[in-house]
């Protein structure tokens, strides 16, 4: 079997498992590396080969997620494509734990002042006010806003959910008259040739709309949905609420906004 044949194989198993398309791309990334490293027998595992390997990834400086991306895509193919199932006894690498860059309030509204096409600021708006991942905003139907309710219906997000999430009253015009001139297939902020906005594009409107506010925090567009949980938890939202909000499976990834929260940080006189 050649490289080709174990990526084709791989690749029908992935989809046949209803993994999604940005793991699908990762997972053969990682392993095209790995098999055109390892210029051996693809179907029989060399633990020490594959440590050689991880072991190479950290020294040049991969990130921890990006080293244990190798070893999973790895034991994914050994162990659900060649099926065989060795004991591969390498323990993962260990996670960074970096705290999430949150914006204050009047970051964020500095930001949205700074964005004067209303489509790209209520996008921006929205991100904010519903605590949503960049893809999920880009997938966003005019059918996934039920206006009457004050919710967004996000489907198929991470992990294959569906959620609800709510969205703020500030919005509701603009959401209205958005949704009042879309059909309920058409995506919510589509592009000028049609179709829905790119990941790529939306990020470049917030590092514009950061750089033009003065903003020098090293946010990205994902730092809205970081500032969406932290505010409702400095606001006393119960934890599970954001959670369920956020579309978490482990209350512990929630949890991680309470060590960025403000308000009772504040309140703690330094003895110095």
């Amino acid at each position: 079997m050649n490289t080709q044949d174990a990526l084709t194989r791989t690749r029908n198993e992935l989809v046949l498992r209803n993994y999604s398309p940005k793991t699908v791309k990762s997972y053969l990334s990682c392993l095209r590396e790995y098999l055109d490293w390892v210029k051996m027998d693809f179907e029989r595992p060399d633990e020490d080969m594959i440590k050689r390997f991880l072991l190479m990834k950290q020294e040049r400086g991969y990130a921890p997620q990006t080293v244990n991306l190798y070893l999973n895509a790895i034991k994914f193919y050994y162990y659900q494509v060649v099926r065989n199932y060795f004991k591969l006894d390498i323990k993962f690498a260990k996670r960074s734990k970096k705290l999430p860059v949150v914006l204050t309030k009047e970051e964020i509204l500095r930001i949205l002042d700074c964005i004067s096409n209303p489509k790209h600021r209520l996008m921006m708006a929205l991100a904010y006010s519903s605590g949503l991942r960049i893809s999920e905003v880009m997938r966003l139907k005019a059918k996934d806003v039920l206006l009457a309710e004050g919710t967004l219906h996000i489907k198929d997000a991470k992990g294959k959910k569906d959620r609800l999430s709510i969205f703020s009253d500030k919005l509701l015009l603009d959401l209205e008259v958005i949704v009042l001139n879309k059909t309920p297939n058409d995506y919510l902020f589509e592009s000028e040739r049609g179709g829905k906005l790119t990941a790529r594009t939306a990020a470049k409107i917030f590092r514009s709309a950061k750089k033009e506010a003065g903003i020098t925090k090293d946010a990205t567009f994902h730092s809205l949905r970081h500032s969406f949980a932290t505010h409702l938890l400095e606001n006393g939202t119960d934890i599970r609420y954001v959670q369920s909000l956020l579309g978490h499976n482990n209350i512990r990834t929630t949890q991680l906004y309470t060590q960025v929260t403000t308000q009772a940080i504040r309140k703690i006189k330094s003895p110095f």
